[in-house]
């Protein structure tokens, strides 16, 4: 049986998503909420930590429990790839992310520095480089209007991306389709890739650079992209601050005895 603070969690964030709750509204305090039924102080106190922990309110004393100003966005997880958004359209993974979200964007939330640098050990490691190797290192940093929500630094073999957009430090994706899409022009189409993500403190810089609450977390995530021949076209590092996004994935369940292979 579902708890019966997971209950009351649901009920209360769909009653956000359709508006009954607005943005910077408080919640009933805890005692109303026992009081017209909906649990036990326990119950209602369990409710309300889930919905800070998905970012859809925030908690603090002599302020109560108060809806954020805006609810996550969706971070997609397969879907946000697909070839025909970036390959066919113009749809990057950012941008994808909005779309699924129903959020507005504009293609300057995403600036980015290009630069040539010593392969940092893991990047290394990921490529397939000797100590001391170089590579292109370019950082984004994502803002949805004023609010930085993450950053995203996608680690390059010169040999790869010399002389194309991705080597261009103009703010922005990188041209029609973005960064996949230059892969794809100059011969490294992606086939498949793995993500790991990291819950952990954030940085005094980061706090900074993504205009943190205090005590707020970050997600780190680590992406390895490459192409059906095995090839290792891109090593990217982002960091998002965790309240900011709902992580959303949908796929198909495996079956390796059926299929005769096992599991990644």
């Amino acid at each position: 049986m579902t708890p019966k603070w997971r209950e009351l969690a649901d009920k209360l964030a769909e009653q956000i998503k359709r508006g009954e709750y607005a943005p910077g509204q408080q919640l009933p305090q805890i005692r109303e909420q026992v009081a017209a039924g909906e649990g036990s102080k326990s119950t209602v106190h369990q409710a309300y930590k889930a919905l800070e922990a998905e970012g859809l309110v925030t908690s603090s004393r002599g302020h109560g429990t108060v809806v954020r100003e805006r609810v996550p966005l969706k971070r997609l997880g397969i879907a946000r790839y697909d070839k025909a958004k970036w390959r066919d359209g113009d749809e990057v993974a950012f941008i994808a992310d909005r779309v699924a979200s129903g959020r507005g964007y504009r293609r300057n939330e995403q600036t980015q520095t290009v630069t040539r640098v010593v392969a940092p050990p893991e990047v290394a490691v990921a490529h397939g480089l000797p100590e001391g190797a170089e590579v292109y290192a370019r950082a984004r940093l994502v803002k949805e209007g004023d609010q930085p929500t993450h950053t995203l630094t996608s680690y390059y073999r010169p040999e790869h991306v010399e002389g194309t957009r991705l080597v261009d430090p103009t703010p922005g994706p990188a041209g029609r389709g973005g960064g996949f899409r230059v892969l794809y022009d100059a011969g490294y189409e992606i086939d498949h890739m793995q993500e790991r993500l990291f819950a952990r403190a954030a940085t005094p810089d980061e706090v900074k650079q993504l205009q943190l609450p205090p005590g707020e977390p970050v997600v780190e995530l680590h992406r390895t992209t490459y192409t059906a021949e095995g090839t290792v076209v891109e090593f990217a590092i982002g960091v998002h601050a965790a309240s900011r996004f709902a992580w959303e994935y949908d796929f198909k369940v495996p079956d390796s005895a059926k299929d005769g292979e096992g599991l990644r």
